[in-house]
């Protein structure tokens, strides 16, 4: 039985070990094909990034406006924005006058899922733009609200709020977000 060795003979009929310059180069182009592919997912990575970060914006700024909604009193008709963000002249939260109405932005409802139109014209007192001053992408949102009053022997029982912020303008397609919560008795 013969065994055959992996080392090659040069010249002199020395063992000669390692790999040839046919070998070297094109382990290199399979590195370099490897390379190039993962450059390409950088700016895709980053882009993704900028995306997730302007979406995970709105959705903060809507639960901050939403909070201040939910801190008010029942009562209230109005309040005044904390982040220096102005309605015409209060933001208003609601008409007891119209109970079970939704007052102020215009609503679509996407199955069970009540979201604001955004292709309604803003409601004055029910809707501002921002711009967050500590934003380095300088991003303004549109932010809109509908106000649910419930009201029982003329007592306010009742506040339901549908508060949405989008980005305008910037780069790319940024989804709006609408939440939405209750306040009572």
């Amino acid at each position: 039985m013969k065994h055959f060795s992996k080392t090659r003979r040069g010249k002199n009929g020395h063992n000669a070990r390692g790999f040839s310059l046919v070998e070297m180069l094109i382990a290199t182009v399979i590195l370099l094909i490897g390379l190039v592919g993962v450059a390409q997912l950088v700016p895709t990575s980053i882009l993704v990034n900028q995306k997730g970060r302007l979406d995970s914006t709105s959705l903060v700024f809507a639960q901050k406006e939403l909070g201040q909604m939910l801190a008010q009193r029942l009562t209230s008709t109005s309040f005044l924005e904390a982040n220096g963000a102005l309605c015409t002249s209060a933001c208003s939260l609601g008409d007891p006058t119209q109970p079970g109405v939704a007052v102020g932005s215009p609503l679509i409802w996407f199955g069970n899922r009540p979201l604001i139109d955004y292709s309604a014209a803003p409601v004055d007192n029910y809707s501002f733009s921002y711009t967050d001053p500590n934003d380095p992408f300088g991003v303004t949102y549109d932010v809109r609200w509908a106000v649910v009053t419930t009201v029982n022997n003329s007592t306010i029982v009742s506040k339901r709020f549908f508060v949405g912020v989008r980005q305008l303008g910037g780069q790319g397609f940024v989804p709006a977000v609408t939440l939405d919560a209750m306040v009572g008795k």
